[in-house]
């Protein structure tokens, strides 16, 4: 594992670019998680993001050729994973409210609701911090935020009553916000992460 941290990102572009299977092993680890997150929040089917997302390097290792620096990789794997979730969201016969409405933010702006969602170094932060979180609070947090549902939805999921949801919910974003706080994060960036978890939790 610590191979996959001595080299630096234009390396593993090259090695990715002559077919080293470790190099792909590094832009998944990289984005993997924060692409599923993304891809949950759009499509609201954790299973249908997942794979969405392996389908998005399926395609990068088709291409690998083509990549000259790891923010062309990274911008490729959104881009892909955007235009992933538009189709499946087009040919979905039935949607659920969220669904529709995401449908049609990305049909008439894409860049607009994909930085609406969240921005990608914003998701990649949150991902890391929510898998952090105690074990229930991480459950709750995950089935309203991620998964979309309701309060009293996840209440019957997990068994648990409406205000005990809620206590798990206000103590997972109080422990994020304090993680955020001792990042040494720019202040721009921990303001983005305070005010995303005002708005959307």
């Amino acid at each position: 594992m610590s191979e996959l941290v001595d080299k630096s990102e234009n390396q593993w572009t090259d090695d990715l670019r002559q077919g080293e299977q470790t190099a792909l092993a590094f832009f998944f680890k990289k984005h993997h998680q924060s692409l599923c997150y993304l891809a949950t929040k759009l499509v609201q089917d954790r299973g249908q993001a997942e794979d969405i997302v392996a389908d998005c390097f399926i395609k990068l290792w088709e291409r690998r050729e083509r990549f000259a620096s790891a923010e062309k990789i990274k911008a490729f794997l959104y881009i892909s994973c955007r235009n992933n979730c538009l189709n499946y969201l087009r040919d979905l016969k039935r949607k659920t409210a969220a669904q529709a409405l995401y449908l049609k933010q990305l049909e008439v702006n894409s860049k607009d609701v994909l930085y609406e969602v969240i921005d990608t170094e914003i998701i990649g932060l949150l991902a890391r911090e929510i898998e952090e979180l105690p074990e229930k609070c991480r459950e709750v947090f995950k089935l309203l935020y991620i998964e979309g549902k309701k309060t009293d939805e996840v209440a019957r999921e997990l068994d648990l009553n409406v205000q005990t949801v809620r206590n798990h919910k206000t103590r997972a974003i109080e422990l994020l916000k304090a993680q955020f706080l001792k990042k040494g994060l720019s202040a721009a960036l921990q303001l983005a992460l305070l005010l995303y978890l005002d708005r959307y939790c």
